[in-house]
């Protein structure tokens, strides 16, 4: 009988990321600091939600494909993208090919919110970069929205994750992330709406 192999990649404090036979399984953890029924009941919401949000996704950007969804024992079976997290290979491209990469990602952000799917963790750490295409993972923080507010903190997450980690090009980067995302049909109200997320954001660290 072939062994079946399997390989923790990531261990969270929502979840585990297990690679099995080229099956990427997301598994939600139990949580003993709540009631047991409670736990299960939210657990296998938040599969369900982050399940259908793929699904959604899956129309109109490029995502793992849902192979299974496990109620029960809370996972998502999906497949395994042989590439690279973005945020571990993009400082080593050439500025130009880094601008390439972040313009195509604004506009499969623009496609994102135009279908009112807000990803809700949008940084370069989940996103996987395979043969020049960009694979957005990850919709655990994800929900469904058509709020202009909901869309510009998506930016402004995005915005803020990529200063802290690729801060040197990180301004550059953004520029071409907004010449993509100016393909959404709400471009100019959510690019409003983030300038004042951002004029919140610094007057909350003023006190």
């Amino acid at each position: 009988m072939k062994e079946t192999k399997q390989k923790i990649l990531y261990q969270g404090a929502e979840a585990l990321i297990i690679l099995k036979n080229k099956t990427i399984i997301k598994k939600r953890v139990k949580k003993s600091y709540r009631i047991k029924e409670i736990d299960e009941k939210i657990r296998k919401s938040r599969t369900k939600s982050e399940s259908k949000l793929f699904q959604k996704a899956s129309l109109v950007v490029q995502v793992p494909k849902i192979k299974k969804v496990d109620f029960e024992k809370k996972e998502i079976h999906m497949d395994f993208i042989k590439g690279k997290k973005l945020s571990e290979v993009l400082d080593s491209f050439k500025l130009e090919k880094q601008k390439k990469i972040f313009r195509k990602i604004g506009e499969s952000v623009a496609k994102l919110h135009d279908h009112n799917i807000v990803h809700g963790d949008l940084t370069t750490s989940n996103m996987i970069l395979f043969n020049e295409n960009v694979f957005f993972i990850d919709f655990g923080l994800g929900f469904i929205s058509s709020r202009i507010e909901d869309k510009a903190v998506d930016l402004h997450l995005l915005k803020e994750a990529l200063e802290a980690k690729h801060f040197r090009q990180w301004k550059a980067l953004f520029e071409e992330f907004l010449k993509g995302y100016s393909k959404s049909v709400n471009y100019e109200k959510v690019i409003e709406q983030l300038k004042k997320v951002e004029k919140r954001g610094r007057y909350k660290q003023q006190y």
